[in-house]
């Protein structure tokens, strides 16, 4: 993975001043993600941070908060940031996570763990800013829009509540109007299997981020299920460890923007940072990759995975309108491991809509059974998907064939 050089050694210096912007709003000549900025520019910044006593950081990252977001704006690599990060002493990375948790907590190359800390801070202090300015409000318009910021995060905070004992981190949140965020299910750090879950048009974090846990849960369920199964005996020693990525990281199109590619490439290029963050971070010991998607956002899976920059292991398509790549040649997944589902009376599959169609025989995915059957492994009864939106309900031969793709069982998936 091509990450920008820089001198092992930060040499400290002034930070300069740049315009603030919104999170996750790059400009478009910012580049390839992961190499928006000369990693000498993230180095100056942290280097700027090692210079200055702990105690008075605080006040210090305060007058410096906008040359903070600018790594968010303008990503370094997260190859670059991982090194930046252990260069900074644990005085100087709390107080970074107390003064900028948004920053922090966004930031791709920073460890998870850390992350999570930042984000459910950062969380935790807008609720309560919003709840505070709330109480003071007379305007019609600002009350709206402070009760649907506090409805949309009371939510991201919902569901993030473990379920069934299994941890969830909050590795990235955006609590501006238009919401994103990402809740993994599972050890994002150690996991030897991690599925990132993409999801299609009308899936905004505001209503949806709850039930789209919930999914990752129901993944994370059938596949740790299945590997103690597949290990028998041998699992007393525990499965394998399993990451599951509830990934809302763009702006979902609806019925009056679905028709362009717009959200689509932003979607791509915010996946293709996450994924080269997970690559990064994990470099010691790579975990199986694999990226399931649905709808408008497997067209920007696609787009993300045409670039060249990041390869996975293995990429399932639902319902996909496609994207400009021809066949599975053209995608970053290893060894042509993609699969797609296509639903009956889903008015999506078949109409290339966006340039290609990935369930066609020459485009050379293999295929996956979403009618429902009997699983030969469990014998379970697996009921079918219908319709454009039925794929990831519960007790599928869709969800049971997600499940084995995500652990490299893919020579089982029922076609």
């Amino acid at each position: 993975m091509p990450a920008d050089s820089a001198a092992a050694t930060v040499q400290a210096a002034p930070i300069v001043s740049v315009a603030p912007a919104a999170i996750g709003d790059a400009p478009a000549s910012s580049g390839p993600a992961g190499a928006a900025v000369p990693a000498q520019a993230a180095a100056a910044v942290f280097g700027s941070i090692r210079t200055v006593d702990p105690a008075a950081l605080p006040g210090y990252l305060g007058t410096h908060s906008t040359e903070l977001d600018r790594l968010l704006t303008s990503p370094p690599a997260a190859a670059d940031i991982s090194r930046l990060w252990k260069q900074l002493d644990p005085a100087r990375q709390a107080a970074l996570v107390k003064s900028a948790p948004h920053v922090i907590g966004n930031l791709e190359g920073v460890p998870y763990d850390v992350r999570g800390k930042a984000n459910v801070l950062d969380l935790d202090r807008t609720i309560a800013s919003a709840t505070s300015t709330l109480h003071g409000e007379r305007g019609k318009t600002e009350r709206i829009a402070l009760k649907r910021q506090l409805t949309t995060l009371g939510n991201v905070r919902t569901a993030l509540k473990k379920k069934d004992g299994v941890q969830r981190t909050l590795v990235s949140l955006d609590t501006s109007a238009d919401a994103r965020a990402a809740i993994v299910v599972g050890d994002l750090r150690t996991a030897r299997y991690v599925s990132v879950l993409v999801p299609g048009m009308y899936m905004s974090v505001g209503e949806q981020v709850e039930a789209w846990a919930g999914v990752a849960q129901n993944l994370y369920t059938e596949q740790t299920g299945f590997l103690k199964r597949f290990l028998g005996s041998r699992s007393h020693g525990g499965a394998p460890g399993v990451a599951v990525v509830a990934w809302m990281g763009y702006q979902t199109p609806v019925l009056t923007n679905i028709g362009g590619l717009d959200l689509a490439r932003q979607g791509a290029d915010s996946l293709e940072r996450t994924l080269i963050g997970l690559k990064s971070l994990r470099q010691a010991n790579p975990p199986y990759l694999s990226v399931l998607a649905h709808s408008y956002g497997s067209t920007a899976a696609l787009l993300a995975l045409e670039k060249g920059t990041v390869t996975v292991d293995a990429l399932a398509l639902m319902g996909s309108p496609g994207s400009d790549a021809q066949s599975v040649h053209q995608l970053g997944v290893r060894d042509g491991n993609v699969f797609v589902g296509e639903a009956s009376m889903d008015p999506i599959v078949n109409s290339a809509f966006f340039g290609s169609d990935p369930g066609s025989p020459s485009y050379g995915a293999k295929r996956m059974g979403v009618g429902g059957a009997t699983d030969p492994i469990t014998h379970a009864s697996l009921s079918g998907s219908s319709g454009h939106n039925e794929y990831f309900t519960a007790g599928t031969e869709c969800m049971r064939n997600l499940a084995l793709i995500g652990i490299d069982q893919g020579g089982k998936v029922l076609g």
